[in-house]
């Protein structure tokens, strides 16, 4: 799963033109949507192009996801992005000898040492959210389904979420590491200020997609092995993607479907419709029924349709119901 903070503008600032979802520039008066936003990132970066260019260049990259790439703006923040980054680098500091000042300190120098040290240890701690929060999700696993499963299943998860994170960091985008909730699941946050509903859709799929590669590779060793403990965790990660499908807000189907029309989303459904006939699985049933209220009764249609995004999604949710065919069991079961 995975979480954003767009800034949605649906009028343009200057001409009240009503705006397509996810566009830079209005098409009547050539405006950027997001001009306010451009000037405050701006402000803030030559302030700190002074003190700290590494904060700075940082700044200016925000900016590039509310700029067409083609603009000339886009072109100049990347190359000075550039020029502070060799500024920084000219500029870091020799780090000072933690030994010289603990000497000169005598016996509150490890003190002195400590407290220098306490931002970096705080910060040390918040990256280790993304860790502590996988262990505790594997923990709450394995209690339920012991060690073995436990740990498969979470790497499933971590694979699934890993594929929204990459997706993201590929595009240049900001993003943080996956954070787990034990019994709920998990999600990336990311930043989609300016992005298009097509390349948002891209990366919501972007998940499902990975964890179908991750129960592919348990398909591959249930068959090379025999074990039950593979094609455990192959049906029920690609039953769990397929869930994660459907298009509701909180789930990656959901954030996909924004991008589809209603045809679209007729299609989705109908698609799904299939799948569960042939197939005899009843989560996709549940994936078809979530179409069908995102189809005829969810007003959040947009403006353009998108041919890529409907065929990914049907390609993903084909790829999963030809795997959960190959496996034994029904659901997310084994039986």
């Amino acid at each position: 799963m995975s979480t954003t903070t767009p800034e949605l503008i649906r009028n343009c600032r200057r001409c009240s033109r009503e705006l397509a979802p996810g566009a830079l520039v209005c098409d009547q008066c050539h405006a950027l949507v997001h001009s306010e936003q451009l000037d405050r990132l701006a402000a803030e970066a030559k302030t700190l192009e002074a003190s700290d260019p590494r904060q700075a260049r940082e700044r200016w990259l925000m900016g590039l996801p509310l700029l067409p790439q083609d603009s000339r703006q886009a072109h100049w923040i990347v190359q000075h992005a550039r020029s502070l980054d060799a500024l920084a680098k000219r500029l870091q500091p020799t780090p000072p000898s933690e030994n010289k000042w603990a000497q000169r300190l005598g016996p509150v120098g490890p003190i002195a040492v400590l407290l220098a040290k306490g931002k970096f240890l705080l910060t040390a701690v918040f990256k280790l959210k993304f860790l502590l929060s996988f262990l505790a999700f594997f923990g709450f696993y394995w209690a339920m389904f012991g060690a073995k499963f436990g740990i498969g299943f979470a790497v499933l998860i971590l694979i699934h979420e890993m594929g929204h994170y990459i997706d993201i960091k590929r595009r240049g985008l900001p993003a943080d590491m996956p954070v787990f909730l034990p019994g709920l699941g998990a999600y990336v946050r990311w930043q989609a200020l300016g992005v298009s509903l097509e390349t948002r859709s891209a990366i919501s799929l972007a998940g499902p997609f990975a964890g179908f590669l991750a129960a592919v590779g348990c398909t591959i060793l249930w068959w090379k092995t025999g074990s039950p403990l593979w094609a455990a965790l192959a049906r029920s990660g690609a039953a769990l993607n397929v869930l994660n499908l459907i298009p509701v807000w909180v789930l990656d189907g959901g954030q996909a479907a924004l991008a589809l029309s209603k045809m679209e989303r007729i299609i989705v459904l109908t698609a799904c419709l299939a799948l569960w006939l042939v197939l005899g699985e009843g989560v996709f049933f549940l994936v078809a029924a979530g179409a069908g209220y995102a189809a005829f009764f969810a007003r959040d249609l947009p403006a353009h349709s998108s041919r890529a995004t409907t065929a990914y999604f049907v390609a993903v949710l084909i790829a999963l119901g030809v795997l959960l065919r190959l496996l034994p069991g029904q659901g997310f079961g084994m039986n």
